[in-house]
């Protein structure tokens, strides 16, 4: 998969998995797994990109005696998701429209 599709992808897989409830990365990886496999070292410079477009906000809460960072979607970052599935619509368009093309010549 092209690497800038798949980073658009995973960016809004990320929001996706905060979109309703406040999480943290661990929690994020587990609520992830069913539909794709997600490392530490790639979700964190996703939600430090995500935060840097004001996509999200951070905060932290002591868990166990140590701090844990809470990721919260922002308005912002519920516009993405909308966008992405006004995008992800046009994108299935020209899938069926190329799979119908190759459907054609057979």
């Amino acid at each position: 998969m092209e690497v800038q599709i798949k980073r658009g992808l995973l960016d809004v897989c990320v929001l996706a998995a905060i979109k309703y409830k406040d999480s943290y990365g661990y929690q994020i990886i587990k609520d992830m797994k069913p539909y794709m496999q997600i490392s530490e070292s790639t979700l964190y410079p996703i939600l430090r990109r995500l935060e840097e477009g004001k996509m999200l906000t951070v905060y932290s809460v002591e868990h166990n005696g140590r701090l844990r960072k809470y990721y919260r979607i922002t308005e912002k970052g519920q516009k993405r998701l909308s966008d992405f599935t006004a995008e992800w619509k046009e994108i299935m368009s020209v899938y069926s429209f190329i799979m119908r093309e190759s459907d054609a010549d057979e």
